[in-house]
């Protein structure tokens, strides 16, 4: 096995091990955005005449059939391949010979990995904003269904104005379209091409275009200087990282309240038995445990932002190793809020409100009487407050 940065010296297994951590794993996500960018990059090779024809050919061929064939699931990223770079160059340069040696020409693995994280965040965070589009699109039906039913609004968990079941609905989903918005927003960052930053210095002596490789790809802007591409490490991870995290907040207090409904006590919804799980024990429960994970799962969204953070927050300028560290908390969150924006719909088309428990309890109307008589009589507010209140008293 060849690595990247081989000089022909041995390698202890216990090391290999351990820097290469869980890389071989996670990248095979990041086989097919590798790919990509290795295209790209052989055709603005050839385009500034640092590759012939005949070359490009071979390589964009045989780079094409090796991702089919990882994505037919032939083969996949081993520890041995230290990560999905080294193994797709091993593949091809076993298919190519020396024709795919020249690929490597004006890059380094440090723009190469980066551009594969960039281009699959691009996707991830489409993804994503359109996961928390389809649950506000499934709030949206919930409060359609029950149009008209009231609901007591609760503050410091007490029943203090009536609300109804679409506005308690259509306020989840409004804040679900901004955490939308918000993961759109991430693209700005996301969207810069690495590619030609080489090792964070560029390619000296080498006349490669970092514009072809933007156009190619689909970059919105290129990095620059190439000095800026390094600093930049973790920071579009991190944002994305903090907009999942207000996602899976908002989705989480969405689950609390659901799973109060819930209790015999309140008793105003009913869930299905397919979303619902029983007791070992108990012959009687079912157990919102759907709703109880996505409560959860916040606090997976929000330590991987604190690893993320902590990560990069005292890195001296250039690459470090520590990078390769962001992986696994940027995956994990974005594989768990990925999950639970895909079953929330079908777990929200299920939940039914029941008419026959919710009551509202009488003096949830005071703000409406003060009101009133604000525009009734045009008295001070908090005059109008005190004759409620004591109207309320009276009748205590």
């Amino acid at each position: 096995m060849t690595r990247l940065w081989d000089k022909g010296a041995s390698l202890d297994a216990q090391v290999l091990k351990y820097t290469a951590g869980d890389d071989h794993g996670l990248d095979d996500r990041l086989v097919h955005y590798d790919i990509r960018a290795s295209v790209a990059h052989a055709e603005m090779l050839a385009e500034q005449h640092l590759l012939s024809a005949e070359d490009l050919s071979l390589i964009r061929d045989a780079l094409v059939a090796i991702g089919e064939e990882h994505a037919a699931g032939q083969w996949r990223v081993a520890l041995e391949d230290e990560d999905c770079q080294t193994a797709i160059e091993n593949r091809l340069t076993a298919r190519v010979g020396a024709a795919g040696g020249r690929l490597h020409a004006g890059r380094s693995r440090n723009d190469q990995v980066l551009a594969a994280l960039r281009l699959y965040l691009r996707d991830a965070a489409e993804s994503l904003r359109q996961g928390a589009g389809a649950v506000a699109d499934a709030l949206d039906a919930l409060g359609a269904r029950h149009q008209g039913q009231e609901l007591p609004g609760y503050t410091h968990m007490q029943q203090a104005m009536p609300s109804s079941v679409s506005l308690w609905a259509l306020g989840f989903a409004a804040e679900l379209r901004d955490d939308a918005e918000g993961l759109g927003h991430t693209q700005r960052r996301i969207g810069k091409n690495p590619l030609g930053s080489a090792a964070g210095f560029g390619t000296p002596n080498l006349d490669i275009s970092r514009e072809s490789t933007r156009r190619r790809l689909g970059f919105t802007t290129t990095q620059e200087p190439v000095t800026a591409v390094q600093l930049s490490r973790g920071k579009a991870e991190a944002q994305l990282l903090f907009e999942i995290t207000l996602l899976t907040q908002d989705l989480g207090r969405l689950a609390a309240d659901l799973m109060l409904f819930y209790t015999q006590e309140f008793a105003y919804v009913s869930l299905p038995d397919t979303f619902t799980t029983g007791s070992s024990i108990m012959p009687q429960k079912r157990n919102p445990d759907v709703f109880e994970l996505l409560r959860g799962r916040s606090a997976v969204a929000q330590a991987a932002l604190n690893e993320v953070l902590g990560i990069t927050q005292k890195l001296s300028s250039g690459y470090h190793r520590d990078l390769q560290l962001i992986k696994p908390p940027l995956f994990r969150a974005v594989d768990s809020c990925l999950q639970s924006l895909a079953i929330l719909p079908s777990a929200l088309h299920g939940v039914r409100f029941r008419p026959e428990n919710i009551r509202l309890d009488p003096g949830i109307h005071a703000a409406a009487a003060a009101n009133a008589l604000v525009s009734r009589e045009g008295i001070p507010f908090r005059e109008a407050y005190r004759r409620v209140a004591s109207t309320l008293k009276d009748k205590e």
